[in-house]
């Protein structure tokens, strides 16, 4: 394994633009300021049968009854999924499909399969992301950078997973019932969805957003996604606090997704090497959405995994007041079906949301 060093970073005042005395919105390396504060206006999650038997089962709008969702196959189950959860979203945010400018959603199926088949309904201008278990955050900075700068006044922000079609592309067909080590992680059947747009009175706000890099620490086993991501969390990470010039106890929430049970623990060990106490805000979503007696082995992951828990169980608990300050680091692991059999490294990729309170 490659030795990974974080390196020196700039501080976190706002980079001028020349010639204008104007702040572009950026601070220091990686991160941008959101200015007009774009807001979660609603949210929407829709989870499978096991996610459903988990402890934040009875948070998300809807858990199915059986994970074919009355389709003929996983991908229209899992493209019935995403719908649905935009649907509801919609309908909290007091929003129809013609108020909404655009769509920027994203899954782990070729040719992003579950979000175009899903968006073609609503007839919405569509952005299509990927960045693996990422790109739930990364759908939320775009989406917040369109409305930020008055390019669009309501967007959707969303992604799906399937346990039935990802096991299906990236491992072995559930039919040759293959055996899982134990540091794997079971793909959430999951989506979520959340639109971003503006009120007079915001609320809960998008104010930050650290966009991460691609870390490669040579790790091979995709088994092991978990400790392949890890590092690029933590980069993405500090350089946020760096940034914004935060302390990693500004927040009440600090969520990856997902790390599982041993990049948590990675994360963790990590952190501390420099200084950071995690534990006491941090979780990993991969491992909440799930009990340990579930036999999902290292924990959940997938993109639906992050967007359902953020969209579901973490916004009811920012609505209800609990929390008021989240720190969402959606991460991927950016291997594919060719590379993993080409022997290919697994790079990792983490970008970081602030969601916050407004009063």
């Amino acid at each position: 394994m490659r030795y990974y060093s974080l390196g020196n970073y700039r501080d976190n005042r706002l980079v001028e633009v020349k010639g204008t005395g104007m702040p572009n919105n950026k601070l220091g390396k990686q991160t941008l300021a959101f200015r007009t504060r774009p807001e979660v206006l609603g949210t929407g999650s829709v989870v499978g049968v096991k996610e459903g038997q988990g402890p934040l089962g009875k948070s998300f709008d809807i858990v199915l009854e059986e994970d074919m969702f009355g389709e003929k196959t996983w991908e229209g189950a899992e493209s019935k999924m995403l719908s649905e959860s935009m649907r509801i979203a919609m309908k909290k945010a007091g929003k129809t499909a013609d108020q909404v400018d655009a769509i920027l959603s994203g899954d782990l199926l070729n040719q992003l399969m579950s979000s175009t088949y899903s968006v073609k309904e609503f007839s919405v201008p569509f952005l299509g992301m990927y960045g693996a278990c990422s790109t739930m955050t990364e759908a939320i900075i775009l989406g917040s950078v369109l409305v930020d700068g008055s390019y669009f006044d309501t967007v959707i922000a969303a992604a799906s997973s399937h346990y039935s079609t990802a096991e299906r592309q990236f491992r072995m067909p559930l039919e040759h019932g293959n055996q899982r080590p134990p540091s794997a992680q079971w793909t959430s059947t999951a989506s979520g969805s959340l639109v971003i747009g503006r009120s007079k009175n915001p609320h809960f706000c998008c104010t930050y957003a650290t966009i991460g890099k691609i870390v490669d620490t040579g790790m091979t086993d995709a088994n092991q996604m978990g400790a392949a991501m890890a590092p690029a969390a933590l980069d993405t990470v500090y350089r946020h606090l760096l940034d914004t010039g935060r302390e990693w106890n500004y927040y009440d929430r600090i969520l990856t997704g997902d790390l599982g049970h041993i990049g948590k623990q990675i994360l963790i060990d990590m952190a501390k090497n420099l200084g950071i106490d995690l534990s006491p805000a941090y979780d990993d979503c991969g491992v909440l959405i799930y009990e340990k007696d579930q036999d999902v082995h290292s924990g959940g992951s997938g993109c639906g995994c992050s967007a359902s828990v953020f969209a579901g169980p973490v916004w009811k608990s920012m609505m209800e007041g609990s929390i008021s300050k989240v720190l969402l680091v959606s991460t991927g692991a950016l291997l594919s079906t060719t590379s993993a059999q080409q022997g290919g490294s697994i790079p990792g990729i983490a970008h970081a949301v602030s969601v916050e309170a407004v009063y």
